[in-house]
């Protein structure tokens, strides 16, 4: 499917991946909403961009809603391209030395990760099977998850990181099949180590000591990079119930 001349929405889209793709998805002559949960943010890049910023929690249903309803109004239609990038890391032990059971951590971070994935996906679908065909394949339009290589190398301390980032990547080939017939597409990337907000405030030698586990290229990937991978899935069309890793052959160690 061609970019150009689409209508793109990125949830998360106010920093890291998410503003990368919406950078890339607007050079590639898509109207872009920029949707994150800080709306200053989101306005932001959507400055950079010339599409609209909108403030939104992915993980309520109304919100995410009205988000998609302002942008089909304020861009002239609803979006063919939806990309999600909003998420949240954590990092707790099942049984940390405390005692404490970091039984509602563990449910915030599928709540917003898993779930919230899921509700724009959901909204998204709803929105691309009403409107009509691209081409003579039937595309009516294509969305891109986020989740992680730690669904995958979960490593001591990312159970629940690893579980809500399993469940976006179980979650792509259902959702593929069930929305074939409409001509919709589902893709998922994992990131591996990537330069962004989670991974700024890493000690110097910390950061060194992760880079120099990654095979090649050894060092973080750049979100433009996530944001390159975004625009082949776009415009390839046999991409389709796939889960793509990213992440210079990294295999995460235990901790």
């Amino acid at each position: 499917m061609k970019i150009e001349g689409n209508i793109a929405l990125v949830s998360g889209g106010g920093s890291g991946l998410g503003a990368a793709t919406a950078r890339r998805l607007a050079v590639g002559g898509a109207r872009v909403a920029v949707v994150d949960l800080s709306k200053e943010a989101a306005v932001a890049v959507a400055s950079e961009t010339g599409g609209i910023g909108l403030g939104a929690d992915v993980s309520d249903a109304a919100a995410v809603e009205a988000a998609f309803a302002h942008a089909a109004e304020a861009l002239g239609g609803a979006p063919r391209i939806v990309v999600s990038c909003a998420g949240i890391g954590t990092a707790a032990r099942i049984l940390p030395r405390d005692g404490a059971l970091p039984i509602a951590l563990f449910e915030r971070t599928l709540h917003v990760n898993l779930l919230g994935t899921y509700t724009v996906l959901s909204v998204a679908a709803k929105a691309m099977a009403a409107l009509e065909p691209l081409d003579t394949d039937g595309a009516r339009g294509v969305i891109v998850n986020t989740a992680s290589v730690a669904y995958q190398d979960g490593q001591i301390g990312q159970a629940a990181y690893a579980a809500s980032k399993g469940g976006i990547a179980s979650l792509t080939l259902p959702a593929a099949r069930e929305l074939a017939r409409f001509g919709i597409r589902v893709m998922t990337i994992a990131p591996g180590l990537f330069e962004t907000p989670m991974s700024a405030d890493l000690p110097p030698e910390t950061r060194a000591a992760l880079e120099a586990e990654l095979p090649f290229p050894s060092r973080m990937g750049k979100p433009e990079e996530y944001a390159l991978l975004v625009q082949q899935i776009v415009e390839n069309p046999l991409l389709n119930g796939e889960t793509i890793r990213i992440d210079s052959a990294v295999r995460l160690a235990p901790k």
